[in-house]
């Protein structure tokens, strides 16, 4: 199941944000307290965390840096009332967010950046699982290919097959003419 994380310091926002998200099958985790957080992201994994730009204990770009550390392939989002272009340079910057959201947002709008930030930790995640896969093929033909040539180096000539124009495998040099 897809968990999502969202901090801020309001009550009241965390309770919206809850409600708005409550239709979608995903987990959502909410704190008002950044200790409370920081804990969860060493207990759960998340694919999506937003978190509010300005909290008294510490600020969202602070928070998601540290986020990023703990869980690097979690999608990173800010929410603020605070719209300044610093804060937003500084957020995509050091935290590597994939969206700033203002408040009071759309509805409509958060719903759509947190979707798509969960269509992107999936398909990120499904990207890895394919790549190991494709490692571990690799290095199945690579363990192959060097049994292929320790048999050719100890047989000479054994893993050369000779073949009609079907495919078939020619046995001997008599199995190709007919007669």
């Amino acid at each position: 199941m897809i968990r999502i994380q969202l901090v801020d310091d309001e009550p009241n926002v965390l309770n919206s944000l809850r409600r708005l998200l409550r239709r979608q099958d995903w987990q959502v985790d909410a704190f008002s307290d950044v200790e409370e957080a920081l804990e969860a992201l060493l207990q759960h994994e998340y694919a999506v965390i937003l978190s509010d730009y300005k909290m008294p204990m510490a600020d969202g770009v602070t928070y998601l840096k540290f986020a990023k550390q703990k869980q690097p392939g979690a999608i990173r989002l800010v929410l603020s009332g605070h719209g300044d272009s610093e804060s937003m340079v500084k957020a995509i910057n050091q935290a590597e967010i994939f969206r700033y959201l203002t408040k009071p947002w759309d509805d409509h709008e958060v719903v759509a950046a947190i979707s798509s930030a969960v269509e992107l930790y999936s398909l990120q995640k499904e990207n890895q699982r394919l790549r190991k896969e494709n490692d571990a093929q690799r290095a199945m033909i690579k363990a192959r290919e060097e049994e292929l040539l320790r048999l050719e180096a100890d047989n000479p000539g054994i893993t050369r097959v000779r073949r009609d124009a079907d495919g078939s495998v020619l046995l001997d040099d008599d199995a190709g003419s007919s007669d």
